[in-house]
């Protein structure tokens, strides 16, 4: 005779292991490391600083039409 079997710790197992690998798929399409995140979004506040810098405003835009 064989061996006795826990086919809820079989289920479970082979679960585990799907959700391991679903998990590696999203890190690779969608995660980013922190450094990366980081570098861009100061990336962003240094473009965002440079452009509002050459921002032109029209000081007298409170007279309306004519």
């Amino acid at each position: 005779m064989g061996t006795v079997v826990n086919l809820n710790r079989f289920r479970k197992a082979k679960q585990a292991a799907e959700r391991e690998r679903r998990a590696n798929e999203r890190r690779l399409r969608f995660g980013m490391p922190k450094a990366e995140r980081e570098k861009k979004a100061a990336e962003h506040s240094i473009e965002k600083r440079r452009l509002d810098g050459h921002r032109f405003e029209d000081r007298n835009s409170d007279t309306g039409s004519d």
